[in-house]
């Protein structure tokens, strides 16, 4: 193999490396300027937005023992990793994409599990991290809560006798 494309594969599966999901997309028609613009707001997220030949990510994607997606790998393919949250990701190619109609999400990953155009989409429709781990914390100090009520109930009723008791006297 000629070392120019075993550094195209080796760069491939570096950027495969960087999270445990990724997006695919199609950036034709995308200018300098534009491909600024994106990367500016993935990074905001934490993620990145690089070219990639196809030749180059179906190998590494075979190397990694990543799910298949030659059916995806045609045409200008740009390859979007990293981030700690996939929905923001998401999200943000969706903004782009509403704002400037280029770059269009072929197929992702996440995970093993490959998703199409529709549940990337759906994905990015997710709230995000902070709003669903905030979530979560109302949900578990919602019966903590709850219980302190409970326990506190016989306490607060013998003051109020107490109280009532007094007041009579």
């Amino acid at each position: 193999m000629r070392p120019e494309k075993s550094y195209l594969i080796k760069e491939a599966s570096d950027y495969l490396s960087r999270s445990d999901y990724f997006f695919l997309t199609d950036y034709k028609g995308i200018n300098a300027e534009e491909t600024s613009e994106l990367r500016k707001k993935l990074s905001e997220r934490g993620a990145e937005f690089h070219v990639v030949k196809n030749s180059s990510l179906t190998i590494a994607t075979k190397e990694k023992e990543l799910p298949d997606l030659s059916d995806h790998l045609s045409g200008h393919t740009a390859i979007v990793v990293g981030g700690d949250d996939p929905s923001g990701v998401a999200k943000a190619l969706g903004e782009f994409l509403k704002e400037t109609k280029k770059v269009t999400v072929k197929a992702g990953t996440l995970g093993d599990r490959v998703l199409n155009t529709d549940q990337v989409k759906q994905l990015a429709n997710l709230p995000s991290l902070e709003v669903l781990q905030s979530q979560l914390l109302s949900l578990l100090n919602t019966p903590a809560t709850q219980l302190v009520s409970i326990l506190s109930a016989p306490a607060r009723s013998m003051v109020t006798v107490l109280q009532a008791k007094a007041d009579n006297s």
